[in-house]
């Protein structure tokens, strides 16, 4: 007996955020959970996240990064140690008051972030510049409780990421380390989870709280918003002399180590989603596509040797992690819409006729393209084919993205593409008077970051008049 298995029902152009609300259900990346703004990642999701996890963790152990684990509930005396830093967190906090039934004597925080859980611990750790570099990293949940809408991915009270937070002997190598994290995380992007990215530094305002700079990469959605997928925060010495981070350098003398941290989240794997699905459901690049490809045999009067056949193609193309469809009851047809809906990039079909011609037709997931590939030749084909799909998702996502971003030269230019629901870059003062100024005339605009390496166009800021300082991009934000 056949399931009732109904796909996308709403067009990704007609309602977005119900349109992506299916996906993820439907393709079986999420499941709601009885707590509002917490969902439950299923396998194929989290398989995208090790994926994603692999290729960073792989990155950072070559910079000499070590993995640990903190715990996750940090007492409230250290969460206010960095007065900046429990400013900007503290509406985001959850905190435990009482262990079983009775009354903690200080509150604990369920983790927003580990800098001052971490920190409190470098203080007894670093005595000496022998001590540095200290370089860790964790793969851990967070919890942050105020928002206005969850969205799964994007916005939820509990996710997963990972916090890498190290320390140097001098600003320089701090800075360095800042910028090829965000080169690290540019990769993963644009490599593995196709999907471009502009990078760049956050304003004053919009810096994470107690860093002295902050690096992000964001992507633009197809409705317009701006998400930011990652951060690099170079911290100075801002949280060392708050913790007293000192160690004595070559010359006998205290000094305050400097400092980084820096992070990815479950959050990309939702940019990806939404930028490259499709009416017809789920679209994986393949480098994080657990399965790449689904065999589905097309039996005629339940022909053992087409489903033999589909077996042995099975164990030819293990590499590729496939799935043989052989399941009894459910019609061809149904299979292929299954598959499409569940993302997997590539479709293998084989019918009496192939088996005869000993050949398979190979139907790609991205664009519906179908070809006709000699048995003896299919491995290799199904390499190169998996290599256009991850590329040509790169380019139609890089050529969305320049369609969804005006370079803005005048005020009126700028205003019409702000209440477009498109993003300007603009040349800017960069004061934050200004922005603030810009955040209360449009609502939901903000800054999103200054691209790194450019110079004004002109010589005004095209919202206030003052003298230009950078380029800046401001729209709408998830």
């Amino acid at each position: 007996m056949q399931k009732d298995e109904k796909g996308i029902t709403i067009k990704k152009e007609d309602n977005f955020s119900e349109w992506y609300t299916q996906i993820v259900q439907k393709a079986e990346l999420i499941e709601y959970s009885r707590i509002s703004g917490c969902y439950i990642i299923r396998p194929r999701a989290y398989a995208i996240w090790e994926k994603i996890q692999e290729y960073f963790d792989k990155k950072i152990k070559e910079l000499g990064v070590k993995n640990c684990y903190f715990p996750l509930f940090i007492p409230e005396t250290l969460l206010q140690k960095e007065a900046k830093h429990f400013e900007g967190f503290s509406p985001e906090v959850a905190w435990v008051t009482e262990g079983g039934s009775s009354k903690l004597n200080e509150k604990l925080a369920i983790r927003p972030t580990s800098e001052t859980i971490m920190y409190d611990t470098y203080s007894k750790w670093i005595r000496s510049y022998k001590d540095l570099p200290l370089k860790l990293n964790q793969w851990c949940n967070v919890v942050r409780w105020e928002f206005k809408h969850g969205v799964p991915f994007l916005r939820s009270r509990e996710f997963l990421w990972q916090e890498g937070h190290t320390a140097f002997a001098t600003k320089k190598e701090a800075e360095e380390e800042a910028y090829q994290i965000l080169e690290y995380y540019t990769e993963i992007f644009e490599k593995v989870l196709a999907v471009p990215v502009f990078k760049g530094r956050k304003t004053e305002n919009e810096k994470f709280a107690g860093a002295d700079m902050t690096l992000s990469v964001e992507a633009m959605l197809p409705n317009g918003k701006a998400v930011q997928g990652a951060t690099s925060h170079n911290l100075g010495q801002n949280f060392s002399k708050s913790f007293d981070i000192k160690f004595t350098n070559k010359n006998e003398q205290f000094e305050n180590v400097y400092q980084n941290s820096w992070g990815i989240s479950t959050r990309s794997i939702g940019i990806a989603v939404m930028i490259h699905s499709d009416d017809k459901g789920l679209v994986l690049p393949p480098n994080v596509a657990e399965n790449k490809i689904v065999i589905i045999p097309i039996l005629a009067d339940k022909d053992k040797n087409i489903n033999k056949k589909a077996r042995e193609l099975g164990i030819l193309l293990k590499q590729f992690n496939p799935i043989v469809d052989n399941r009894e009851g459910y019609s061809p047809g149904w299979k292929y819409n299954e598959w499409e809906l569940k993302g997997i990039p590539i479709r293998i079909e084989i019918g009496p006729r192939d088996l005869k011609s000993k050949q398979a037709v190979i139907v790609l997931r991205h664009n519906g393209k179908k070809e006709i590939i000699k048995l003896s030749s299919l491995k290799s084909k199904i390499q190169e084919s998996l290599e256009t799909i991850q590329d040509d998702l790169y380019k139609k996502a890089k050529i969305h993205m320049k369609t969804l971003i005006d370079d803005t030269t005048d005020s009126k230019s700028f205003e019409k593409t702000l209440k477009s629901n498109r993003i300007a870059l603009i040349d800017w003062c960069n004061n934050s008077v200004c922005e603030e100024k810009i955040k209360n005339t449009y609502e939901g605009v903000k800054s999103i970051n200054i691209p790194l390496n450019t110079k004004p166009k002109g010589k005004k800021c095209i919202s206030c008049g003052q003298e230009s300082q950078v380029r800046c991009f401001f729209g709408k934000c998830y």
